[in-house]
């Protein structure tokens, strides 16, 4: 088991994506902007399912990987805390999920 957290991510993001976009792919990322670090998302989300379907353990895991970082990415252009996230996770779970999920303005 790891001590390694999500938080631990969005910080690793934060500082990777000051350094020099020739030396880091999270700087390239953000350089290049929401609509591509967000088709980079979407990517990584199609493969995490193409893995799930196959029942792909290993690549399961690699997948969801690449798609949690690549979120966190996103998240940092979009200027949203993991914190915020965290937050609303909480929100929703305080009551059930049939429940959430109607109250929710279409």
């Amino acid at each position: 088991m790891t001590d390694f957290s999500l938080a631990d991510l969005e910080r690793i993001v934060d500082a990777r994506s000051q350094a020099d976009p020739s030396a880091s792919w999270t700087a390239k990322l953000v350089a290049a902007g929401q609509a591509k670090a967000a088709k980079k998302l979407g990517e990584e989300a199609v493969e995490t399912v193409i893995a799930a379907i196959e029942g792909d353990k290993a690549a399961l895991t690699s997948e969801t990987a690449d798609l949690l970082y690549h979120l966190m990415v996103v998240l940092k252009i979009g200027g949203v805390a993991l914190q915020d996230v965290m937050g609303e996770l909480e929100r929703r779970t305080s009551q059930s999920g049939l429940v959430e999920k109607a109250s929710r303005k279409s």
